[in-house]
This record gives C-alpha cells, structure tokens and sequence, in this order.
C-alpha cells in the first residue's frame, strides 16, 4: 500500500490517499499504468475527481522526501520533501528540513513539553 498527498497552489497538503505501490504496473481494468513513482503520481493526479491538485507519493515510514506529507504539512518542490507543520510560532526550519525551538530541549532524560508563553520547555 502506498500512500499519495495532494497540494494546492500554496504547496500545502489538502489531502491523502491510499493508493497502491509502484510494483502494480495495471489498474483493477488491466489498464496498464506504469509501475514508477512517477506513474503513479500522474495517474492519481489525472483521475477525474482530482480538482486541478499536484499529486506527490510520501512514505508513511518517512522513508523518502523526508516526513509523511501529512494534511497541512508543506511540500517544498526545489528540495523534493515534505515539511511538517510547524508545531509552534517560535520555532524556526533548519537545514534538514525540520522545526527546531529556539531552546535546545533538555537531554538529561526527562519527559518536558513545550511552554510556548515562555519560550522554555517545562518538566513533567
């Protein structure tokens, strides 16, 4: 089973299908459609009840274009990844792609979440 995430314009994802995976080279017709990733994203991307979206495949194990495109992520198309939402307003995209806060979170092995108001993590 593969997974395929349609964007709009904006380049953030609206929705997601599962579809199949590359390996299948014909519909349930026998209609013959490719067997690449390529193929199929032009497949999904050309069905009828697709409103003019770009269809992209993700991987649900994030084993390619970075994350899982997940509803509301972004796909950045000059680097061929999807990023995550940015999970709070302070925090800033780094190199590879993923949100970093503005203080690094502790690493004594503790459980914290993020206080957002104070711009620190917090101990649970």
């Amino acid at each position: 089973m593969a997974h395929y995430a349609y964007i709009d314009s904006n380049n953030i994802v609206v929705k997601v299908l599962t579809g199949v995976d590359e390996n299948i080279t014909q519909d349930d017709n026998g209609t013959p459609v490719g067997g690449s990733t390529e193929a199929w994203e032009q497949f999904y991307q050309n069905q009828p009840w697709n409103s003019g979206l770009t269809c992209k495949r993700t991987s649900i194990n994030n084993n390619f274009r970075h994350v899982f495109g997940e509803i509301g992520s972004t796909y950045d198309a000059d680097a061929d990844v999807f990023i995550a939402p940015q999970p709070y307003p302070s925090w800033t995209l780094d190199e590879n792609h993923d949100w970093q806060p503005p203080t690094p979170r502790p690493d004594d092995g503790g459980v914290y979440r993020w206080n957002e108001a104070e711009l620190e993590w917090v101990a649970i």
